[in-house]
């Protein structure tokens, strides 16, 4: 502003010296417009013809025009009672160019020039740019690039006009040489370094970017040192001061934070005061901070959340709880009190969906555990909110509880639902290095025509199996849940080729079942099962002996009735590749009554997520497995057996080789080897044990990780047989020191085609006639 005023006080004093006698207007005249319209000019003055004017007149309309911007020099003369205006215009802006910026990007800085009033047609000015370009060094300064530099050109082009260069020097980024921590005499700079997010170069610094300053990392990480002391009872704490060095040459960052510790403080006692609402025992059980323990904000904090959902679960869903602490410096303690506002019950008004265009409202509605009329619980509120989520049916779920307007006891509850396709008419294909080529095709609808059914059929090939299938679940066959699901299929599966390192025979099963499943908590569900399966044996060319002696006992041709009962729970945050939660499921599957073999199967598996950091996770997961005949049954049929090895069980060693084996004989004579060279084939056993740890970390360089799982995984595992005959050498009993192993890593993506699943292994503990297998992938199914 003072660059403005300064013509206009020169001018003044021209004025004054020229014009020293008042005069009255008969006409103004302005000189030296090119882009500028006189109309503006007129507008912006603030005389008329007829005006008497003095110098005070005339300083003030020089003042005027300046402040329009469009000029860069004005000068008031008079010709008898004319009023000449003779002005400078300011330059316009006819191009714009920016050079050597890589970090922030040229539409990102064009955007904010314009915003600051610098754009291709606008009027330059010269203190504008000064003002942008200590702004853009500011900005670079922040993500620690201090070498940075900017110089400005302004290229006068005809036509009053001018090009603006602009050339940026971005610099590197300045690392932290070293954090020092001044004052702490309670813990070592080693675990106070710790809490930094900031920390000095090293091996990790290419991926993690984390030896390169910025304040806003900074200042989190004092907080994160002050929370650290809060929690350990040092309430007095303070940070002193902060120093951010760097060497001249721009490359080196040194920081350094001084710090007053205090004494520690411990509980004295721990009150409650206030509407409490519900049973002061109840509240009392919720007390996290108890007399005798070092005063934490962290469980202070706590126990005022556990307290506040409590009373919102009762319908206070305003309810307001501060934690008070009093300091007795006198013995280093704190009294600790709770105040408790409970303010008005709420009741909910109406529940409303929104953004469900296919989706009928009655599918949500009876996901719903909060219910209109009722309290306003906030756990029933966040659980409708979670069984929305799990239908997977939509994108995204939110929810809101405005108040209703006129009321102080009355909210609704809102949720905004994001649809997404739920259903699917699909081809694929896909190699299994198990089962090679894989072609398939399904059409699914898990939310047919909007009622949330489940329909689909489907239709798989490989080189040794072919699958036709149907199935129909309505998840809420009755109001209460109870879901109702039948099912048909068709399966031939051959593995007559012995390159498939399973035990030659081929079966054809045709079947179909109902089952019903009934829920007995928010996670947890029995399920109940009927159904019934022809199978069809074929045992071709060549075989093994134990295959002979179950069908020289029991034929080749069976008709089983089957009843399963199961229980299933899950925890899990995702449907694929989850986080976190748990998972288990138990099946006991038997034949019935009526039918032609008599064997039971019981399975076992389950999985639990345990974060180890805000990245990391460890996996632990297992399943088990054993059947076996009774009643007129000898053995549990072949072809239930239990196999190991590959995906989804011990990677390191080919599907389905670990196990029990037996050597091939010749179909058209039992008991005479068909090829003295051949090693012992995988017949499976009765008993399968496997399972193992994963840590899960996040792939270096992309941001989007939720299609994406990598792991350091251990599997360990192995199929056994409870009852080995004497003709099989090569059969494996229960024996643990027979336990496969392998360590190594593991990918999965979730592609467009499908998952896509890749893993290293290197074997540990290799069982005899074991077959590794270092490198494996498969296009269509996850680990």
């Amino acid at each position: 502003m003072k660059r403005l005023l300064l013509p206009a006080v020169i001018s003044a004093l021209m004025i004054a010296e020229v014009h020293a006698e008042s005069f009255t207007i008969t006409d103004i005249r302005v000189n030296g417009l090119q882009r500028v319209s006189a109309g503006s000019v007129f507008g912006a003055l603030p005389l008329n013809v007829g005006d008497a004017v003095d110098d005070g007149r005339l300083v003030d309309a020089t003042r005027a025009l300046f402040r329009t911007g469009f000029f860069q020099d004005i000068q008031l003369g008079r010709e008898n009672d004319v009023l000449v205006i003779s002005v400078v215009e300011r330059p316009s802006i006819s191009e714009i160019t920016i050079e050597g910026n890589k970090v922030i990007k040229s539409e990102d800085l064009l955007r904010g020039l314009q915003q600051s009033g610098l754009a291709e047609g606008e009027i330059f000015q010269q203190a504008t740019l000064e003002g942008v370009r200590n702004e853009l060094l500011r900005q670079y300064v922040g993500q620690g690039r201090y070498s940075a530099n900017i110089e400005t050109e302004v290229v006068a082009q005809p036509r009053n006009r001018v090009a603006l260069r602009i050339n940026i020097n971005e610099g590197s980024v300045a690392a932290i040489k070293h954090i020092n921590v001044v004052g702490n005499t309670e813990f070592s700079d080693e675990e106070l370094s710790r809490l930094f997010q900031l920390r000095t170069t090293n091996w990790l610094s290419f991926f993690r970017n984390d030896d390169k300053y910025a304040r806003e990392r900074l200042a989190g990480d004092l907080e994160r040192l002050r929370s650290h002391y809060l929690d350990r009872g040092y309430i007095n704490m303070d940070i002193t001061s902060t120093q951010v060095s760097i060497t001249p040459d721009k490359r080196d960052v040194y920081i350094t934070v001084n710090i007053a510790e205090g004494e520690r403080y411990t509980l004295r006692d721990v009150r409650l005061s206030g509407d409490l609402k519900i049973p002061r025992e109840e509240v009392e059980a919720l007390l996290v901070a108890q007399p005798g323990q070092v005063f934490s904000r962290q469980v202070m904090t706590t126990t005022s959340e556990l307290i506040t959902r409590r009373l919102g679960n009762e319908g206070y869903t305003f309810a307001n709880v501060t934690g008070v602490p009093e300091p007795h410096d006198d013995d280093n303690s704190v009294t600790l009190t709770f105040v408790v506002e409970p303010g008005n019950r709420a009741y909910v008004n109406r529940i409303n969906f929104r953004g469900n265009t296919k989706t009928e409202d009655e599918v949500l509605r009876r996901e719903m555990r909060q219910m209109e009329g009722g309290w306003a619980s906030t756990y029933l509120i966040d659980q409708s909110k979670t069984r929305l989520e799990r239908l997977g049916f939509f994108r995204e779920v939110n929810v809101e509880t405005p108040q209703v307007p006129g009321t102080v006891d009355q909210i609704d509850v809102n949720y905004s639902v994001e649809e997404q396709p739920s259903g699917s008419i699909t081809a694929s294909i896909g190699f299994a290095q198990n089962a090679g080529l894989i072609l398939g095709g399904a059409i699914s609808q898990n939310n047919f025509l909007g009622t949330g059914n489940r329909v689909s059929i489907g239709l798989n090939r490989s080189e040794y199996q072919t699958r036709y299938n149907f199935s129909f679940v309505d998840p809420y066959w009755t109001e209460d849940g109870v879901s109702l699901g039948y099912n048909a299929f068709y399966r031939s599966t051959d593995y007559d080729d012995l390159s498939y390192d399973i035990a030659s025979y081929a079966v054809d099963s045709l079947g179909g079942g109902i089952n019903i499943g009934y829920p007995i908590s928010e996670e947890s569900r029995l399920n109940f099962g009927l159904s019934v399966q022809q199978d069809s044996i074929d045992t071709g060319r060549y075989t093994v002996d134990e295959i002979f002696n179950f069908l020289e006992d029991e034929g080749d041709e069976y008709l089983n009735f089957k009843a399963s009962v199961g229980w299933s729970k899950s925890t899990l945050n995702r449907g694929v590749l989850a986080t976190r939660g748990n998972s288990q499921s138990l099946v006991l599957e038997t034949t019935i009554p009526g039918s032609d073999l008599s064997f039971y199967k019981l399975d076992y598996s389950g999985q639990i997520f345990f974060p180890m950091s805000r990245d990391y996770t460890l996996r632990v997961h297992t399943r088990l497995g054993y059947g076996d005949s009774y009643g007129s049954t000898s053995d549990l049929p072949f072809y239930e057996h239990y196999y190991a090895g590959g995906f989804n069980s011990v990677r390191g060693f080919r599907d389905s080789t670990l196990g029990p084996r037996s050597t091939p004989s010749d179909g058209s004579n039992p008991g005479t080897v068909a090829d003295p060279d051949q090693r012992p084939l995988p017949f499976g056993g009765n008993l399968l044990v496997t399972g193992g740890m994963e840590v899960l970390f996040p792939m270096p360089f992309v941001q989007d990780q939720r299609s994406l799982r990598t792991s350091l995984f251990w599997d360990i595992g192995n199929a056994f047989d409870t009852d080995c005959p004497s003709t099989s050498p090569s059969c494996t009993s229960i024996d643990f020191s027979e336990m496969a192993s392998s360590v190594g890593v593991g990918l999965t993506w979730i592609t467009a085609l499908g998952p896509l699943s890749f893993s290293l292994a290197m074997p540990v503990m290799k069982p005899d006639n074991a077959d590794t297998q270092v490198f494996q992938f498969s296009l269509g199914q996850t680990f």
